[in-house]
C-alpha cells in the first residue's frame, strides 16, 4: 500500500480545516463552499476514504502514529497473537477390549 508523505497530509489537512472554518462562517457563499468541498475531495483521494470527515480523521490518525501502527488500525483485524506452546494431546486409549 502506498501512503502519502506526512508533510503533504499535514498541509492538506490544514487547508481542509481552514476552509471548514471559513465555510462555517459564511455557509451561503458558493465560492467558499466549492473550495471547501474541493479541499475535502483532495483529502479523500489522499487518504483513500469516501467521506471528507473520515478522511480528516484518518489524516489525523496517520499524522499521530507511526507507519506500522497506522496500517494495523486501517486493517481492522485483530493482530495475531503468538501461539502458546501446548503439550501434545493426551493419548487416547480405546475402551474396546483388544483381541
Amino acid at each position: 500500500m502506498l501512503l502519502p508523505a506526512k508533510a503533504e497530509v499535514a498541509r492538506q489537512l490544514r487547508r481542509y480545516r481552514a476552509w471548514e472554518r471559513v465555510m462555517l462562517a459564511s455557509p451561503y457563499d458558493r465560492t467558499v463552499r466549492a473550495t471547501f468541498e474541493d479541499s475535502g475531495y483532495t483529502l479523500c483521494v489522499l487518504m483513500g476514504k469516501r467521506c471528507a470527515r473520515e478522511a480528516a480523521d484518518a489524516a489525523e490518525r496517520y499524522l499521530r502514529s507511526n507507519l506500522v501502527t497506522y496500517l494495523r488500525e486501517q486493517d481492522g483485524r485483530p493482530q495475531p497473537r503468538r501461539a502458546a506452546r501446548r503439550a501434545p494431546p493426551p493419548e487416547r486409549r480405546s475402551t474396546a477390549p483388544s483381541p
